[in-house]
């Protein structure tokens, strides 16, 4: 059975409302791990790398580069077997 883990926008700062989704910095359909870093974030404040939240398969879903979305919003899932 396989599992799913969610993978939304995090808040990275006490202010912030959203972010900017700045693109995958993994493929879709690629074995990741947890805490290895796999799309970019920005705030008007700080840009970031986010980790996984688990290890297993990604899935892209419908983020799109530049786009700001709120804390969160799923962007994508981790397929856990």
């Amino acid at each position: 059975m396989t599992n799913i883990v969610p993978i939304q926008v995090p808040k990275l700062t006490m202010a912030a409302v959203e972010g900017t989704f700045l693109g995958w910095l993994v493929e879709d359909g690629a074995t990741v791990e947890e805490s290895q870093p796999i799309y970019t974030l920005a705030t008007d404040k700080v840009e970031v790398e986010v980790e996984s939240p688990a290890t297993g398969v990604l899935r892209h879903g419908d983020a799109v580069d530049d786009e700001d979305y709120q804390i969160g919003t799923q962007l994508g899932v981790i397929e856990v077997a």
